[in-house]
């Protein structure tokens, strides 16, 4: 088998001879009449337009070729004769072209024989010349890590990959129309921010060469979304790209695609209403079904059903049932031995504070439990520093689990600036006692709140979560076209 520097090499020479023909291998310009789409729905017989796409196939019966052309939005058979085309031209075709090239064709559209829908050509010229082949039409990309480096051949080998990218596409369309017609402002916001805020996670961190001073890339979009709601606007949205530098598996990334949204004057109980009126939308309006084969944390697949009822059950009753601990009477010591016996490393556990203690339970005895789609409130309230408080401890809070992942994290948000300094301030000393994932003061997030904020509940979603879900896919890096992987 040749290798790929051999093969480049021939490809090379054909390009050396088109242009020697005094055909360019890389046009500056080409346009066509009709995209491949259009030929299709319109085809009629004895027309005459242009197309041009990329070679699929390539099938050579002497005095006749059949070219299968593909642009992304169909595949068309174009017929080459010998009799209806310049000799010369001819000749060159069966002497340059190759698999994966792009071309150009004009020709009257007609009817094989078999009864194909097809253009005989009485022009062509190349679009663009491929120096590398592609992969093999039946085996495709195999290596997986392949398949996340060069995407591109992967969406060409691939039809269920490509159509699962125009999925992800309109799923992302669907939300934004979802909360536009509902007369939220979509708003962009800093990636590179001086401190990290709202949410506990790990930073990367970077610095900033002309202002001199370190920075972070942003882990969510929360604080800037409520500093904007102080502003006036009573609802706002963006779809971004947030940042967590922490472990991979098949439903954690480091780089991944959030929505957030925020409404003044409305309650945590139109927020869940909402979302599973989206998500539902997005499943049957969508994708076209409400029942979807996924993954659950062990492994297994399981059936997730959007059409059962959506239940609500509270983080405590969860704990207590599944690991036989009661977050409310339960002391730290209590709480440290029940995170040692799920696992967690002692030196691990004298450096957690407690609410991230109970949610580590809670994770290891009862989330992955949860298959179709729950709603779980009130969770701790050092865990949702900037959720409303209960008076028993715990947060105006709402996640939905589905098959064992979170796929929302929902509140009744805090707009009180002295109530919001004391949890700060508390989450601050944590951190400094070695809770790495604990929240910093934000004066600046602060100071907005003190100038006045609305009643307001917020709500988060990870897309690329949610579309794993809705395309039934195993791992976010099946939905995510350019994941992180390593360097060879």
């Amino acid at each position: 088998m040749a290798s790929l520097e051999e093969l480049r090499s021939v490809r090379n020479e054909k390009l050396q001879k088109l242009e020697a023909h005094g055909m360019p291998a890389f046009p500056s310009e080409v346009t066509r009449k009709q995209s491949l789409e259009e030929v299709l729905k319109n085809f009629q017989e004895g027309s005459h337009t242009s197309v041009a796409g990329r070679v699929l196939s390539l099938r050579s019966a002497g005095a006749i070729n059949f070219i299968t052309l593909n642009d992304g939005t169909g595949s068309f058979q174009v017929v080459l004769k010998k009799d209806s085309l310049d000799e010369n031209l001819f000749n060159l075709f069966l002497d340059t072209v190759d698999i994966g090239d792009f071309l150009w064709f004009s020709g009257e559209l007609f009817v094989t024989q078999r009864g194909a829908q097809s253009l005989l050509a009485d022009d062509w010229k190349m679009a663009g010349k491929a120096l590398l082949p592609l992969p093999d039409k039946h085996s495709g990309l195999q290596d997986i890590d392949e398949i996340y480096r060069k995407r591109y051949l992967d969406l060409l080998s691939n039809p269920e990959s490509f159509e699962r990218f125009r999925t992800r596409s309109k799923i992302i369309s669907a939300i934004r129309k979802f909360f536009d017609s509902r007369g939220f402002l979509e708003i962009e916001t800093p990636i590179l921010q001086n401190q990290a805020g709202g949410a506990m996670a790990k930073t990367f961190n970077t610095h900033h060469n002309d202002l001199d001073m370190d920075m972070v890339l942003r882990i969510s979009l929360e604080l800037e979304h409520k500093m904007i709601m102080a502003g006036g606007y009573p609802r706002v949205y963006e779809i971004a790209k947030n940042f967590r530098n922490e472990g991979s598996d098949p439903t954690h990334i480091q780089e991944f695609t959030m929505i957030e949204w925020y409404a003044a004057y409305e309650s945590l109980e139109t927020n869940m209403a909402w979302t599973e009126e989206l998500l539902k939308h997005l499943a049957k309006d969508i994708v076209g079904k409400s029942v979807f084969i996924v993954q659950d944390k062990d492994g297994n697949d399981v059936e997730v059903d959007f059409d059962k009822t959506w239940e609500r059950k509270t983080f405590a009753s969860l704990v207590l049932e599944n690991a036989h601990l009661d977050i409310f009477s339960a002391s730290l010591d209590e709480i440290k031995e029940k995170a040692r016996e799920y696992g967690m490393d002692i030196s691990e556990i004298n450096k957690t504070g407690k609410a991230n203690l109970l949610d580590f339970i809670y994770k290891k005895s009862s989330r992955n439990h949860i298959i179709h789609p729950t709603f779980v409130i009130d969770y701790p309230g050092d865990l949702k520093p900037l959720a409303q408080q209960n008076p028993d401890g715990t947060a105006r809070v709402a996640q939905l689990i589905i098959a064992g992942a979170e796929i929302t994290n929902q509140y009744a948000e805090l707009v009180n600036p002295l109530r919001q300094r004391e949890l700060l301030e508390h989450q601050a000393s944590l951190k400094e006692g070695g809770d790495d994932e604990a929240m910093e003061v934000d004066e600046r997030f602060l100071t907005a709140m003190e100038h006045g904020m609305p009643p307001m509940t917020g709500f988060g979603m990870g897309i690329d979560r949610i579309v794993a879900i809705l395309t039934e896919q195993r791992n976010l890096r099946d939905v995510i076209l350019f994941p992180i992987v390593r360097e060879k």
